[in-house]
């Protein structure tokens, strides 16, 4: 074989190869040529085998006509390559291109919970009158929920409390009393806290009551604690939250843990007590909204403190029944079934 035919053959597989690069529409494909036409099976390295076939003096000078030839090939591919990749580039930044000077498309942002909006502003008055907020466990102890509460096995109360037992001595806890026992445990007088967070009793699902609800407990104990505080605290409060013109009421009524204990009312801020079919407060002009009454002397005793030194006073309300009185809520189940409908309405609320 003469050098002139190697020369020849090496300058064909050249120009096919360079032929398909340009041909090639992207650069996927250029790297899908690579191989057939720079790899060891390739045209132009197949050239090498004849080498043997021609003059030993001659074969460095076919071997560098060959190398020369993959060389401009690779050179073309790498060119090429770099051509397709930036034409992709700017097609996709073209298509992708922002117009920053349009509007920016509506968003709906997150919106809080109408529970949330009332005990945050439940939480935000008792703090702003020198309250701290405590927590403590969802499942709780017998000797938590009921006996250091004045409530011992068998008390009627615990009846009326409609538990879930998760195991001997231990249960969903029923209200966050529990919380006052335990923070009295580990704090001095005074001690002014209300205890937040969610609560479970078994009960039929209705308009006004769920098996799982919120409540707050309050606490005040210190030494020289009256009913007059109790009463100037939750008058405050009520204020606070419905309107100073509306007038509170207090009844007596029965706690296991609070002696003397009191209801407490506010008056109708639908009807004034001026219309007898009130679907709110029923034509009576009050609304019932919290328990309260002065600590028991024996649940001071419990947490070691000592009944003759220290006095106190305890409140709970329901956090779903303030909300439902506070914006109008005829049936306690909206709270809980995610409706987006509902909860939208309270979008300026926050």
């Amino acid at each position: 074989m003469e050098l002139e035919q190697i020369k020849t053959e090496a300058l064909q597989a050249e120009k096919a190869a360079l032929d398909a690069l340009a041909a090639a529409k992207s650069a996927a494909e250029i790297e899908r040529l690579k191989p057939e036409i720079l790899g060891k099976k390739g045209a132009l390295r197949q050239l090498m085998r004849l080498l043997g076939q021609i003059d030993a003096t001659l074969r460095p000078t076919a071997g560098a006509i060959i190398n020369e030839a993959a060389a401009r090939v690779e050179s073309a591919c790498e060119t090429r390559l770099q051509e397709l990749r930036e034409r992709e580039l700017e097609a996709r930044l073209a298509a992708e291109r922002i117009d920053v000077t349009l509007p920016s498309p509506s968003r709906r942002v997150g919106l809080l919970h109408p529970l949330t909006l009332t005990l945050r502003e439940i939480e935000r008055i008792f703090v702003s009158m020198g309250y701290s907020v405590a927590t403590g466990p969802e499942v709780e102890t017998e000797y938590y929920n009921f006996d250091a509460l004045n409530i011992p096995p068998d008390h009627p109360a615990r009846d009326m409390h409609d538990t879930f037992f998760l195991a001997p001595g231990t249960i969903l806890r029923t209200h966050t009393s529990p919380v006052q026992i335990r923070y009295m445990k580990s704090h001095h007088p005074p001690i002014a806290i209300i205890a937040p967070g969610r609560v479970y009793r078994v009960d039929d699902i209705d308009a006004t009551h769920s098996p799982v609800f919120h409540q707050v407990e309050g606490l005040l104990v210190d030494r020289d604690v009256s009913f007059a505080h109790l009463k100037g605290t939750l008058t405050e409060f009520l204020h606070a939250m419905f309107g100073k013109d509306l007038a509170t009421r207090f009844r007596p009524s029965y706690f296991p843990f609070t002696e003397p204990s009191a209801e407490v009312d506010v008056q109708c801020f639908a009807c004034r007590g001026k219309n007898a079919e009130c679907r709110i407060c029923k034509g009576t002009g009050w609304i019932e909204v919290l328990g309260s009454g002065m600590v028991h002397p024996n649940v001071l005793s419990h947490v070691g403190l000592d009944p003759k030194e220290f006095s106190g006073f305890a409140f709970g309300l329901g956090v779903e029944r303030f909300a439902m009185l506070r914006y109008g809520i005829t049936n306690i189940r909206c709270f809980y079934e995610n409706d987006i409908r509902f909860l939208r309405q309270f979008a300026q609320r926050w």
